[in-house]
């Protein structure tokens, strides 16, 4: 995907503490665009280095989960997590109801959320003024039809409306 829509994705992994000024030193030598963190315990537990050197350096920075928003990040994009709590809740039961493991399906989430921080949008390089009215895309196998405020997956039918970017 990212070759498609011209991107290139250079893969700063971070396996201790002090990898990550390696990570930004070579970001600093090949001035990326943007930065994708992934959601680790390593990355959540230096998550404040990651955003100042995002907001020094005028990077637009893009997180898996919203907690790194909610904690100064810029945006955010990836699964509900009530939605998550609550089919895990479902399968649970299902065990507890004596279902194998092994029978239950695997499942996909399908409803996402992008947060954005409007305080570090204000001061961000990237052009984020019509975000907070933006629908976000639909998810992989959903689709949305013209002028429709829900997304639509292909496989089941299911309806799900993106929710509103909290600010």
């Amino acid at each position: 995907m990212a070759k498609r829509l011209g991107i290139t994705v250079q893969a700063l992994g971070v396996r201790e503490p002090d990898d990550f000024e390696v990570a930004f030193k070579a970001m600093i030598e090949t001035s990326p665009d943007g930065i994708l963190m992934v959601a680790d315990a390593l990355t959540y537990l230096n998550r404040h280095r990651v955003y100042e050197f995002a907001a020094a350096h005028r990077l637009p920075a893009i997180y898996e989960v919203e907690q790194f928003v909610r904690d100064g990040g810029l945006m955010s994009y990836g699964p509900d997590p009530t939605e998550i709590t609550e089919r895990a809740g479902y399968l649970i039961d299902r065990i507890f109801k004596g279902t194998q493991p092994a029978d239950l399906p695997l499942e996909e989430p399908t409803r996402f959320r992008l947060v954005i921080n409007l305080k570090a949008a204000a001061a961000s390089p990237a052009n984020l003024a019509s975000a907070s009215s933006a629908r976000p895309p639909c998810p992989p196998g959903w689709h949305r039809p013209r002028s429709a405020p829900a997304c639509h997956s292909r496989r089941s039918g299911r309806t799900g409306s993106p929710p509103a970017p909290a600010g």
